[in-house]
């Protein structure tokens, strides 16, 4: 698997004197084809990115700031983003936090979802991208703090998740992963050392797995940190 550099920045184009000065000058002596720069928006970003050799990405969701659990899917009840939307409650309680969901991809099952979070009162706090060129994954895992796809096996065995590349994608974003026990994404996580593996089927375990890794910023690096090892040697 190859592997980039991602450059997380608040602050680009740099002030002047500014160690986002020192940044840049330090991701311009990169290969260009190797990083990607994630930044919020500033006074003249759009001619900054233009002139830049790597490629800069920037936020739009109204993310900047917050916590964010991101699951990058088709929308099918597989899965699992009807459980990710019903532990936000109990996630934003627990941690104190304005805890963001942003789901990306589209899917037959999108209108259940988006009803199911103004049924929650949640319609603020899910984002739903729709669907999402490849070149621009890299900067919705960018976006978030950890990766949840808690899939499910459905109707007896007949619909199960196969080897869940997504998680290893999200791995190698060094995100925290949190994967449903649901045929090979199990195999993609190192439980209890890159993330967890759960019970796809139980809210209470998504929530209270997903608020240890908002609530323990030790614990949520090293697992961003084994995520990321874990992916490369794989």
């Amino acid at each position: 698997m190859n592997s980039r550099t991602l450059l997380v920045t608040n602050d680009l184009p740099p002030r002047r004197g500014g160690i986002q000065t020192f940044v840049q000058g330090m991701a311009s002596r990169l290969p260009a084809e190797d990083l990607v720069v994630y930044a919020s928006t500033s006074p003249g970003w759009a001619e900054f990115d233009a002139a830049q050799p790597f490629t800069v990405v920037r936020e739009r969701h109204g993310l900047h700031g917050k916590p964010v659990i991101v699951c990058v899917s088709h929308l099918v009840p597989r899965k699992g983003q009807d459980k990710l939307i019903g532990a936000l409650p109990h996630v934003r309680a627990q941690t104190g936090q304005d805890v963001r969901l942003l789901i990306v991809g589209h899917g037959p099952d999108e209108r259940r979802l988006r009803t199911q979070a103004r049924a929650l009162r949640l319609e603020h706090v899910v984002t739903f991208t729709g669907a999402v060129p490849e070149s621009e994954l890299a900067r919705h895992f960018a976006a978030g703090d950890m990766f949840a796809m808690p899939c499910r096996t459905r109707h007896r065995g007949l619909d199960v998740e196969g080897l869940g590349a997504v998680f290893m994608e999200a791995a190698a974003s060094g995100l925290p992963v949190i994967a449903g026990d649901s045929g090979g994404a199990p195999d993609t996580v190192l439980h209890d050392q890159s993330g967890w593996v759960v019970d796809g089927r139980d809210v209470g375990e998504i929530a209270y797995r997903l608020t240890q890794v908002l609530t323990d910023a030790p614990l949520a690096r090293k697992f961003a940190a084994a995520s990321r090892q874990w992916a490369c040697r794989e």
